[in-house]
């Protein structure tokens, strides 16, 4: 299974994103759920990564672990990387609905320190 967390501010900026595991669906390597979940968080890591004065720490471990943390997240960057956020849990809630027990996903919101 993969196990995901989001964490976001009240304002649904991403502060850091933590997943790992594998889906039992297919062969490894062939994999539909761990490519689809793949291709969201990388994309969402990369796109985050983009924004103009955004900083991020990641790492990619091994494989089938990602993380990352927003390290300084610019107000003019505010809504897009609050979309990013956004995009990143509608798509692992979908595969959440439609591979039950292959992924599940946390949101937890916390203050900014």
């Amino acid at each position: 299974m993969i196990k995901a967390t989001l964490v976001l501010d009240p304002e649904g900026h991403p502060l850091s994103f933590d997943a790992e595991g594998h889906s039992a669906e297919g062969k490894p390597g062939s994999n539909l759920v761990c490519a689809a979940f793949s291709i969201l968080a990388r994309g969402a890591f990369e796109s985050l990564e983009g924004l103009p004065g955004m900083l991020l720490e990641g790492s990619a471990p091994e494989r089938g672990s990602l993380r990352f943390v927003v390290r300084h997240l610019p107000s003019e960057a505010g809504e897009r990387a609050a979309g990013i956020a956004l995009f990143l849990r509608a798509g692992i809630s979908s595969l959440e609905r439609e591979y039950p027990g292959e992924v599940g996903l946390t949101v937890k919101c916390h203050w900014r320190e």
